[in-house]
């Protein structure tokens, strides 16, 4: 019988590593995983890896995929990973802002009169909210009512050195309204402190007087914080108010739907 052939011993092709792969590719791929992943555990891989994952196009591939590109950000960012995390991070972060978990979270500060109480929209003599995830508000009484919350931005995930050089804006937005049948006045304070809470920058604007028999709408007041002060840690919001003819009951002014919001800077 004739001798068969015998295997090649001749030196075997290498095989291709995924560094090996063009760098458009190894982004395109790169940018599947979670961000938390590349940060932690793929840059860490090798100096090749992390410079891909250092890239201003993986991160705007990552903002392409995940809803956050749009074509006229293009000339206003200058780094794709930061933008990436805050809109990828962004949240209210205001706890129980519609009073769905009674008082929790909040810090009743002054509870006057009649005290705080919970109603159900649109309540006596109210209306209704546009936005239709909110069913419950909270109503002050004839005495001074204010409550708060303190905001600690690095358990929410806002490290020192974003807060101090990047400085992404801070966006407040509250949700107040009158009965038909009752004056009332609200407040609204927002602090940014530092960490040894001292005032950095503070929006107070004038209390809001509304007259007994008001149109009873819900009317939204907003501010954002742009270019403030480094080393600010917390933040701290209170709201409020009460009645201005002090009638026993919960005939003061009402709030819901309260917010705070970290973003990108426009």
């Amino acid at each position: 019988a004739a001798d068969l052939p015998s295997p090649s011993r001749g030196p075997r092709p290498a095989m291709t590593s995924i560094g090996d792969l063009p760098e458009d590719v190894l982004v395109e791929l790169l940018s599947l995983l979670p961000a938390r992943e590349l940060l932690r555990t793929c840059r860490l891989v090798c100096s090749q890896w992390r410079y891909v994952v250092d890239l201003n196009t993986l991160w705007k591939r990552k903002c392409q995929r995940d809803g956050f590109y749009r074509q006229s950000y293009d000339r206003s960012i200058s780094d794709w990973k930061i933008f990436y995390m805050l809109c990828h991070m962004k949240k209210n972060l205001l706890k129980n802002p519609r009073a769905e978990e009674n008082f929790q979270h909040w810090t009743l500060d002054d509870n006057e009169g009649d005290k705080w109480k919970i109603e159900d929209l649109p309540g006596a003599h109210g209306s209704h909210m546009s936005d239709p995830r909110v069913h419950k508000y909270f109503v002050t009484s004839y005495g001074p009512c204010f409550k708060s919350q303190l905001i600690t931005l690095d358990k929410e995930g806002y490290w020192n050195q974003l807060m101090d050089e990047i400085r992404p804006e801070i966006t407040v937005k509250d949700w107040y309204a009158a009965r038909f049948d009752c004056g009332c006045r609200y407040e609204l304070t927002v602090r940014l402190l530092s960490k040894d809470y001292i005032v950095l920058e503070e929006f107070h604007p004038e209390p809001v007087v509304i007259e007994q028999w008001s149109d009873a709408k819900w009317r939204e007041i907003s501010h954002t914080f742009q270019n403030y002060p480094a080393g600010v840690r917390y933040i701290w919001f209170q709201h409020g108010g009460q009645d201005t003819q002090y009638w026993a009951g919960w005939y003061g002014v009402r709030v819901t739907n309260s917010s705070i919001t970290i973003g990108p800077p426009t």
